[in-house]
């Protein structure tokens, strides 16, 4: 199986609801991140994704590791997505729509069983 490998992260709300992403052209909805660019870290990749995707800005000293997870990936059909997970506190920021991102919503456990969540999400981040 080919793998894609990714940083995500875990963004939850004072109601304990995971943010979650749709890009353009998609219908699942992701943890926020993305893949690396040449010579970064994975918690410099999530740090840029956050920026470039929802305009927000968190220090890498700040994420906690959380592991490295494995899920079939949501929009490449006959991959697995390989993602170092981090938990990412965002404060009083207000993640906004940019880039290649349509959608963000804030999810509970009750909300997923209504929407089309990727694999990675639905199998180890939403909230009980």
């Amino acid at each position: 199986m080919r793998s894609i490998h990714v940083s995500a992260a875990v963004i939850l709300n004072e109601a304990n609801e995971l943010l979650l992403v749709r890009k353009a052209g998609t219908t699942a909805f992701m943890q926020p991140g993305g893949k690396p660019e040449p010579g970064e870290s994975p918690t410099e990749t999530l740090s840029r994704e956050l920026f470039e995707e929802l305009g927000v800005r968190v220090d890498v000293a700040g994420m906690v590791p959380l592991g490295s997870f494995t899920a079939a990936a949501a929009n490449e059909p006959g991959f697995v997505v390989v993602a170092d997970v981090f938990a990412a506190e965002i404060g009083g920021q207000q993640p906004v729509v940019a880039a290649e991102i349509e959608e963000l919503r804030w999810v509970s456990r009750a909300d997923a069983e209504r929407l089309d969540i990727a694999p990675l999400a639905r199998e180890n981040f939403l909230p009980a």
